[in-house]
């Protein structure tokens, strides 16, 4: 197992600089309004507005009313998606299929969700609460959960494996819980953190994972390192983070998306004066 810290800035790169990458050559952190072809991505706000860059296209905003979008799950054809808010409450645009919501009388007093996650045919999902409890809808196996622990941070992430028969949990203060064929790679669980754990995102190979902190600090296991903003002055915090290439993309509060990888940018929402924050980010049909 190699584990690489990055959240006091081990690797900084400055926003529209190019920094070293420890793998080779140089990766480039870009943060403006574009567009290109053959990359793409979702991100979702808290209000349900959906937004699209690249051949990721908008399919339809979710209509949470007062309570808050929590996450954006892309179906594997990318002609789709669901967005889930956090009173439980799913959404089915394109060629997603709508399985069920969570119903209010299965959380516990302040449990809330966090995300939800799509079983590879499609024909099922899973949704996670703060607790780590999890919710099974359509074709999706139960294999686990952490409800009745006592945890030393909320849930705020899980991510199923390819298979469908694993996933991960992943809490803010950096706790790891893998189930069913998910790979425990290590986890930053009981060691002093400068900002909550928010992302869990699997490397292309699967053997391994980063995670992403508020501040942009990133830790690898078992992945290749390929930059963070730990140590940096963020204009809003990081609030999630996904595979792109050979690398990764970070997304924070304001839309600006902060790019450590070998595929083309496809844009943001800096600058843009946006009603509610943006709360998750998935790739598009091109980085899948």
């Amino acid at each position: 197992m190699r584990a690489l810290s990055a959240a006091s800035g081990a690797i900084a790169v400055p926003i529209g600089d190019r920094g070293p990458s420890p793998s080779g050559g140089s990766i480039v952190v870009r943060e403006v309004s574009a567009g290109a072809a053959g990359a793409g991505y979702w991100m979702v706000g808290a209000d349900g507005v959906v937004y699209g860059f690249g051949d990721a296209g908008v399919l339809g905003n979710a209509p949470v009313g007062t309570a808050s979008a929590v996450d954006l799950e892309p179906t594997r054809s990318g002609r789709g998606y669901w967005v889930v808010d956090d009173t439980g409450r799913v959404f089915a645009f394109g060629d997603a299929v709508w399985r069920g919501d969570v119903a209010g009388a299965a959380l516990a007093p302040g449990e809330r969700i966090t995300s939800l996650a799509a079983t590879p045919s499609g024909a099922g999902y899973w949704v996670f609460t703060t607790r780590g409890r999890v919710l099974t809808f359509g074709d999706a196996p139960f294999l686990g959960d952490v409800s009745t622990l006592a945890l030393n941070g909320a849930v705020l992430d899980s991510v199923p494996t390819p298979s469908g028969a694993g996933y991960y949990l992943v809490a803010g203060d950096g706790g790891i819980f893998a189930f069913g064929d998910a790979r425990f790679a290590g986890s930053m669980g009981g060691q002093r953190l400068n900002a909550p754990v928010r992302s869990l995102v699997p490397d292309p190979d699967g053997s391994g994972y980063w995670l992403v902190a508020s501040d942009g600090g990133i830790f690898a296991f078992d992945a290749g390192f390929f930059g963070s903003m730990g140590g940096r002055t963020l204009r809003r915090p990081i609030t999630g983070m996904v595979p792109y290439g050979s690398g990764y993309l970070m997304v924070g509060e304001d839309g600006g998306v902060l790019d450590f990888s070998d595929r083309p940018f496809a844009g943001s929402l800096s600058g843009r004066r946006l009603a509610r924050p943006i709360v998750a980010l998935a790739p598009g049909p091109s980085a899948r």
